[in-house]
């Protein structure tokens, strides 16, 4: 196989509506690169799981992959879970050598995802300057993720918006209501909810009542397939087969 395929490992829900979108995000990046093999596997709740995608790959001939974090941020799962499975699934299989992408973010590409969604959503180009954000992600106990939302949400804030707040629908403050009240409490005529996550699912939604409840103007739909994001996939999946690039192997 001359193209190493790609193996994207979400993180997994009951909510049925996560899995359809993945697929649907990996069924995208597939047909936006004609001859690339892209396998899906889920570290929980669905399948397949990581070790039987992976060994799916290697009883097909499989010699080179790229396993790539479909997360947003460094956190616990993408510092941890993914390199442990993915050392666990490769034990014994001697001949397959894995590549491991970065995660998404951060990247100016998400940036306009976010934008594209608050768009779909209803918000107008000339909205921006009387607009507030409320950037809300699913949140982590890791301070470096955290850090990396914040820093996102002030560089955000330079393009144009009123304002810009960080919200984190578990681990970390403020909650998206309180961000969005807060935004409504320092002026901004109108206060829109970007969700920074990938899929919807249990913190997805708790994020969406939050905006409901303090009476948002607009919330923007998930990331899931947008366009950006397929090319993001693409990006960090050449990134990886570089030279330089960190190999997991057997």
């Amino acid at each position: 196989m001359s193209t190493p395929p790609l193996l994207v490992i979400a993180h997994g829900s009951r909510d049925p509506r996560h899995a359809a979108t993945v697929h649907a995000l990996t069924r995208r990046v597939a047909a936006a690169r004609p001859g690339l093999r892209v396998d899906t596997a889920f570290l929980d709740f669905n399948a397949p799981s990581v070790p039987q995608a992976v060994s799916r790959l290697a009883a097909d001939g499989v010699r080179e992959a790229v396993a790539l974090p479909l997360l947003l941020t460094r956190a616990f799962h993408a510092k941890t879970d993914i390199p442990a499975v993915l050392r666990e699934s490769t034990a014994g299989l001697p001949s397959l050598r894995l590549h491991t992408a970065d995660v998404l973010g951060p990247s100016p590409l998400l940036t306009a995802a976010l934008e594209r969604r608050l768009s779909e959503a209803g918000l107008r180009p000339g909205d921006r300057s009387s607009t507030g954000v409320v950037l809300a992600s699913a949140g982590s106990t890791d301070p470096e993720a955290s850090a990396v939302i914040a820093a996102i949400a002030r560089e955000w804030r330079h393009t144009g918006w009123c304002a810009v707040r960080p919200a984190f629908a578990s681990a970390s403050l403020p909650r998206t209501e309180d961000a969005v009240r807060e935004l409504r409490a320092t002026g901004a005529r109108r206060v829109a909810v970007a969700p920074y996550v990938i899929a919807p699912g249990f913190l997805p939604d708790r994020i969406a009542r939050g905006a409901r409840e303090a009476g948002a103007d607009l919330l923007a739909p998930v990331l899931g397939a947008a366009p950006e994001v397929v090319s993001l996939l693409l990006h960090r999946y050449d990134r990886a087969l570089r030279p330089a690039a960190r190999l997991l192997s057997a």
